[in-house]
């Protein structure tokens, strides 16, 4: 089964800044991706503020399905 959710773009840093659903086939920017996981739509991903800015990450568990990579 394909990861629910992809890193499609990085900025130079090395933040991820655009994101897709594998499943629906959405593409989403990371404020769009964050508003979609506070909205409780993707239950395996959370927001955190990481150097000021918030930022999705997967919840940790045994699963290496939900990765954000």
């Amino acid at each position: 089964m394909p990861k629910r959710v992809k890193v499609t773009q990085e900025d130079k840093a090395g933040r991820n800044t655009r994101f897709h659903d594998n499943f629906t086939g959405e593409d989403f920017t990371r404020a769009q991706f964050n508003k979609k996981i506070k909205s409780g739509y993707y239950a395996g991903y959370e927001v955190k503020m990481i150097n000021g800015v918030e930022t999705p990450v997967s919840k940790p568990d045994k699963t290496k399905n939900n990765n954000l990579g």
